[in-house]
């Protein structure tokens, strides 16, 4: 870890030295064409709401547009997972968790329900920032980056379809548990069939293309710091709570803040505030498509057709969480939109805003072999979709 630290120090040393040698109007369009894309969905998420503006001007039902609880439970939730990535906890667990493997195989199986797992727990995008350095570490550190695009892949379709099990493991999930107020059991119960096939799937592609080979990674010794550690596992059980509705969201609002205020103040400015307006920005395109006659008519008789299989297909063109939010004005078939905007986030490489996270965090590593990478992704990722898509079709027969 410390020696990726140190190239992304290296290469941040660089850029200085570039950007100082620039203009300061050159500068700025350097630095607003290196955010746009960084934050191409959020970019394109605030055209589209200015464009429907114009079709809809703005009044006062614009505000009924935001679900502030869904808003309010993902700040919580990545603010205290960023926290908690600040102490290297989830670093510290993975990396023991590696450890006790002695196999290619098995270590890449490790890695993979690792991010599978976490996906469930700390959100998708997340699941990716926190255990895809270790994947490369291990990689790297261990002679073994021929498995280097296998493994992103498999930890970018676990973290997709990790996080369909609950409310809080995606942010479509999340969205749409509160806007159809889904009860608990029902949610899972919903989601355990895609689950299932997932994890059976996932663990035969590591089995097939990983082989046995002998591999060692080093032990260091990081310690956690005690306190910390308990108060922010604390702030993120509240966080839960908050989720599964049993403590108000205003609380969580008003304590998580308050407590990283004063412990980690560097946690509140890593929150990915761009995938907050992102959603602020769709709920304004949405809201305002659900209120233009021709296009509700359209997506409502779609929809009717097929609500499965009409988002799965959405989500491959404009990514799982603004099909969510914009399919949801127009059907109350929850249950399959639920599974059409998960299943849907494996397929293109746009079909969710994870995949795009890994893709970038792959390039960093691997320049060279960006085109060999986009293969390989589009061939497992179409592989399970269809898969999946087909599963479910098929379940919804009987």
């Amino acid at each position: 870890m410390e020696d990726t630290e140190e190239i992304s120090t290296a290469k941040n040393g660089e850029q200085s030295e570039d950007e100082a040698s620039l203009s300061t109007p050159k500068l700025i369009r350097t630095r607003l064409i290196a955010f746009i894309r960084k934050n191409i969905v959020m970019v394109i998420a605030l055209f589209v709401a200015l464009i429907t503006s114009f079709i809809v001007p703005i009044d006062k039902e614009y505000i009924n547009y935001f679900d502030f609880k869904t808003l309010t439970c993902l700040f919580c939730v990545l603010a205290v997972v960023c926290a908690l990535k600040n102490i290297k906890f989830f670093f510290i667990l993975a990396r023991k968790i590696v450890q006790l493997f002695k196999n290619a195989r098995l270590a890449i199986l490790a890695l993979v329900y690792i991010t599978f797992i976490g996906s469930m727990l700390i959100a998708n995008d997340m699941a990716l920032l926190t255990f895809l350095p270790l994947g490369y570490l291990v990689l790297t550190t261990t002679g073994k980056q021929k498995y280097m695009a296998f493994t992103f892949i498999m930890q970018n379709i676990s973290a997709n379809l990790g996080g369909m099990l609950t409310p809080f493991g995606n942010p479509q999930n999340l969205y749409l548990y509160t806007k159809f107020e889904i009860p608990n059991l029902e949610f899972m119960a919903i989601m355990a069939p895609p689950f299932v096939l997932s994890v059976a799937l996932i663990t035969v592609c590591c089995l097939i293309f990983v082989k046995a080979e002998p591999l060692e990674i080093e032990s260091v010794s990081v310690r956690l710091p005690v306190a910390r550690t308990i108060i922010y596992l604390l702030l993120f059980l509240l966080s839960i709570l908050i989720v599964f509705r049993g403590i108000p969201y205003f609380v969580g609002l008003i304590v998580i803040p308050i407590a990283l205020l004063i412990m980690d103040r560097d946690a509140l400015k890593k929150v990915d505030y761009p995938l907050l307006l992102t959603f602020v920005f769709f709920f304004i395109f949405s809201g305002n498509m659900a209120r233009i006659g021709v296009v509700r008519e359209l997506f409502s008789s779609l929809l009717e057709k097929s609500t499965l299989l009409f988002s799965v297909l959405s989500c491959q063109v404009i990514s799982n969480v603004p099909s969510a939010i914009l399919l949801s004005q127009f059907t109350t078939n929850y249950k399959d939109l639920l599974l059409g905007v998960n299943i849907g986030g494996v397929g293109t490489l746009i079909a969710s805003l994870a995949s795009l996270i890994t893709f970038r965090e792959y390039v960093k590593s691997n320049p060279k072999r960006t085109k060999y990478y986009i293969l390989m992704f589009s061939i497992f990722n179409l592989a399970f979709l269809i898969i999946l898509t087909g599963f479910m079709l098929i379940l919804k027969l009987f």
